[in-house]
C-alpha cells in the first residue's frame, strides 16, 4: 500500500496558493521555525498558540513567550493567542491516562488542538488551517493528517496536509533554534510525555 507523500501534496497546494491566508497551529517556537520558513514562501500566515495539553502554567507561558519572540524577530507570521485550558485536555484524555505515548491519548490531543484551529480559521475567514505537529520525528504524520482531513469535512475550511520532517525539516528546526537561542523543551508537553524526548 502506497502512502501519500504529504510533503509533496503540501508543496503542490502551496504553489497555487500565493497570498492565501493560513492559520497554523503551533506547539512551540522550535517546531514552528522551519514550518514558517517553508510556508512564508506562499501563505500569509498567522500562528495559533492553542496547547491545553501543556502540564503547567509555567511551561505554557514559557513556550508562548518564545513563540511570540520568534515571530517578532523574524516577522514570518502574525500571532493569535488562546487561553490556557488544561481542563479541556484532561477531559479529552480521561480514561486514556495509561495509553502508551503515541497511542490513542495522543490522537485525542491532536484532534483537540486541530479542531480548535479549524474553528478559529472558519470563523476568521482563513483559507486553510494546518499544524506544526508533523515536524517531530516522534509523531505520526499519517495519523495527524487523517485527523486534519476529518476536521476539514466537519468544519468546512481547507486543511493543508504536511510532513514537515521531510527534506531535512526537523534538522533545519534544530539549526534555527540554535540561531535564535530558542528554548527547546525535552518533552512533548503533557505530564504523560515527560519520559520521552520530543522537542
Amino acid at each position: 500500500m502506497n502512502r501519500e507523500n504529504y510533503d509533496l501534496t503540501m508543496q503542490r497546494i502551496a504553489a497555487r496558493s500565493q497570498g492565501k491566508r493560513l492559520l497554523l497551529h503551533s506547539c512551540c517556537a522550535p517546531c514552528s521555525s522551519y514550518c514558517l520558513e517553508e510556508l512564508a514562501r506562499s501563505f500569509s500566515t498567522t500562528v495559533l498558540f492553542y496547547n491545553p495539553n501543556l502540564d503547567t502554567r509555567e511551561e505554557y507561558d514559557r513556550r508562548k513567550a518564545e513563540q511570540i519572540r520568534y515571530l517578532r524577530e523574524t516577522g514570518l507570521a502574525d500571532f493569535l493567542d488562546c487561553d490556557y485550558e488544561p481542563e479541556a485536555f484532561r477531559e479529552a484524555a480521561k480514561g486514556l491516562e495509561r495509553e502508551k505515548e503515541g497511542g490513542a491519548r495522543c490522537a485525542v490531543c491532536f484532534r483537540l488542538r486541530l479542531e480548535r484551529t479549524a474553528r478559529e480559521a472558519a470563523a476568521r475567514g482563513y483559507d486553510f488551517f494546518a499544524t506544526t505537529l508533523t515536524l517531530s520525528p516522534l509523531k505520526n504524520a499519517e495519523r495527524i493528517n487523517r485527523i486534519g482531513f476529518e476536521i476539514e469535512t466537519a468544519c468546512g475550511v481547507s486543511y493543508l496536509p504536511s510532513d514537515f520532517k521531510k527534506r531535512g525539516g526537523y534538522l533545519r528546526s534544530v539549526e534555527l533554534s540554535k540561531l535564535y537561542g530558542l528554548y527547546r523543551q525535552n518533552y512533548c508537553g503533557c505530564a504523560f510525555s515527560k519520559t520521552r524526548t520530543d522537542p
